[in-house]
């Protein structure tokens, strides 16, 4: 069982070191105002993510894989990234602080910030692909117990990839000057832009498809 576990935490170490629009989020955070900042995008899409997992094992990937509630979520993923960079690109005319006070963005936004991005077609479709052919069968005690590892593995490994980000990006921001930093929301804001519109061209896609 230990085994199992380990090598399913090694994988969600992997998945989680593929680069996306929360990745960026969580290093912009991070840089500007933290380690908590940055770690709290993470535990908002960790918060989504189980609670896929949570819908998926109830049997709900049908409505949750739904036409009308996949261009809904396409809509909401378009609509919150666009925010979400906006307020990147109002945050690179912000000074950092390092002086190690707390930041002035609240932890709440941040948490808030990983939550609404991890809510995406996109994502349900990742978890569905890993815990389908879990439940492909009858959920027997032993798959039970085995659905749980692979949980728990995974979402282990998403968390000690995320520490461990923050972590180093928390102790060498101070090597960093100001005109770097406001770079990196700058830049951070063009990829959530990015991101931003290919939401929005999907929700348009499943939308003209659906109709």
């Amino acid at each position: 069982m230990m085994t199992a576990l380990l090598s399913y935490i090694l994988l969600g170490l992997a998945l989680s070191m593929a680069p996306g629009a929360m990745t960026v989020q969580m290093v912009k955070q991070a840089l500007r105002n933290g380690f908590l900042s940055g770690w709290f995008v993470g535990l908002g899409g960790m918060t989504i993510d189980l609670t896929l997992i949570t819908l998926i094992y109830f049997g709900l990937s049908p409505l949750l894989t739904h036409p009308m509630v996949e261009i809904f979520m396409w809509l909401l993923g378009f609509i919150f990234l666009l925010v979400i960079g906006a307020d990147s690109l109002k945050e690179s005319r912000t000074p950092v602080d390092f002086s190690g006070s707390a930041p002035r963005k609240s932890l709440a936004k941040a948490y808030t910030s990983g939550f609404l991005m991890a809510i995406s077609p996109a994502n349900i479709v990742f978890w569905i692909g890993i815990f389908g052919p879990l439940l492909a069968s009858s959920l027997t005690g032993e798959s039970q117990v085995h659905f749980i590892i692979v949980a728990a593995g995974i979402l282990i490994g998403i968390l000690i990839h995320d520490l461990g980000l923050m972590s180093i990006i928390h102790y060498t921001r101070k090597l960093l000057n100001q005109a770097i930093l406001k770079w990196v929301s700058i830049i951070a804001a063009l990829i959530l832009f990015g991101f931003s519109v290919y939401f929005g061209y999907e929700f348009i896609n499943q939308l003209w498809a659906y109709i």
